[in-house]
C-alpha cells in the first residue's frame, strides 16, 4: 500500500473512533451524574475511561515483552468496564432523564454496589495505570538490530537504489591490421632457391590507443615458484665415504652385535649406505669373525 492509501486508512480509523467515542461519551456522562459528579466532572468522565483505552493502545504498539502484556491488560480491563457502563445505561431508562437517585445504578443492592464501585474506581485507576504506562513508554529502549539483519537490509536498499551508469559504453571498432608485403630472404651459402620469391605478408602489431591500454591486465612482477626437478647444483652436497671409512664405521657399529644379527639389512640401516655396500660390509665382517660368508 502506498503512502496515500495509508493516510486515508488512518483518517477513516480516526473518524470511526471519534464517532464511537461520541456514542460512549453520552452513556458515561449520564453514569457519572448518577454517582454524584457535577456537570464539569460528568463531561470529563468519558475522557478518563475511553481516553485511557487509547493511551493503552498506543503503549501496546510501542512496548515489548512484559510491559506490552501489562498495557494489553489495562486496555482489556477498561474496555470491559466501558462496555459494562454502556450496558447499564441502556438498561436503566431513568439515567437518560436524570430522574434516578444518586448512587443508584441497579435495583438489586449487590449489583448496585458493584456498579458504583466500578464507576468510581475508574478515574483513580486511570491516574495510576496512565502514569505507569507513560513511564514505561518513556523508559523503553528498542532492542538493537542484529548486524546480519542490518547488513541484509542495507544491501537490499543498495540494490534497489542502484541505477544504471549515465555513460554510454560503445563497442570498440574492429582493429584492421596493416599488411605490407616483405621480400623473401635470399638463401645463404651453398643453398640456392630455384623457386621464385613470393612476397610474404607480415602482420604488424595493431596500434593500441590509451583507452584500450587501460584494459590490458598488468603483468605480475613476482617471481614464479620453481616447479619440477631441482637441479643438482641446487642440492645440498652429501659427503662421499670411502670403502675404508664405511668399513671402519661398520666395525664400530657392530662391535657388540651377536653373529645372528650381523645381516646386510641391519648394517645398511645402521651405516646408512646402499644395499650393495651393505652386503660387501657384511661379508667382510663375517670373514673377520671367522664365520662362513654367505
Amino acid at each position: 500500500m502506498n503512502r496515500t492509501g495509508k493516510m486515508l486508512l488512518v483518517l477513516a480509523l480516526v473518524v470511526v473512533v471519534g464517532m464511537a467515542f461520541r456514542v460512549s461519551w453520552n452513556a458515561l456522562r449520564d453514569v457519572a451524574r448518577a454517582i454524584g459528579a457535577d456537570a464539569t466532572a460528568a463531561t470529563l468522565y468519558p475522557f478518563v475511561v475511553d481516553g485511557l483505552m487509547a493511551l493503552a493502545l498506543i503503549a501496546t504498539l510501542i512496548l515489548t515483552d512484559k510491559a506490552r502484556t501489562f498495557a494489553l491488560r489495562v486496555l482489556g480491563t477498561y474496555t470491559v468496564a466501558s462496555l459494562v457502563l454502556n450496558y447499564v445505561h441502556g438498561l436503566v431508562p431513568e439515567l437518560h432523564g436524570r430522574s434516578v437517585d444518586w448512587g443508584r445504578l441497579a435495583d438489586w443492592d449487590p449489583a448496585n454496589y458493584a456498579l458504583v464501585l466500578l464507576a468510581t474506581s475508574l478515574p483513580v485507576g486511570s491516574i495510576y495505570f496512565g502514569s505507569d504506562l507513560v513511564a514505561k513508554v518513556l523508559h523503553h529502549r528498542p532492542a538493537p538490530i542484529p548486524a546480519a539483519t542490518a547488513n541484509a537490509e542495507e544491501s537490499t536498499n543498495t540494490e534497489r537504489n542502484r541505477s544504471s551508469s549515465d555513460l554510454v559504453v560503445s563497442t570498440p571498432a574492429p582493429i584492421t591490421p596493416n599488411v605490407k608485403p616483405l621480400p623473401r630472404p635470399v638463401a645463404v651459402g651453398f643453398l640456392k632457391s630455384t623457386v621464385p620469391a613470393k612476397p610474404v605478408q607480415a602482420i604488424e602489431q595493431p596500434t593500441v590507443t590509451p583507452s584500450e591500454r587501460r584494459a590490458v591486465a598488468a603483468e605480475s612482477t613476482r617471481p614464479r615458484r620453481a616447479t619440477g626437478r631441482v637441479p643438482d647444483v641446487a642440492r645440498t652436497p652429501r659427503p662421499r665415504r670411502t670403502p675404508d671409512e664405511l668399513l671402519d664405521e661398520a666395525r664400530k657399529a657392530t662391535a657388540d652385535w651377536p653373529d645372528t644379527k650381523l645381516t646386510a639389512e641391519g648394517i645398511r640401516r645402521e651405516v646408512r649406505t646402499s644395499p650393495a655396500n651393505a652386503r660387501t660390509l657384511r661379508d667382510t665382517l663375517r670373514a673377520e669373525r671367522g664365520l662362513q660368508v654367505a
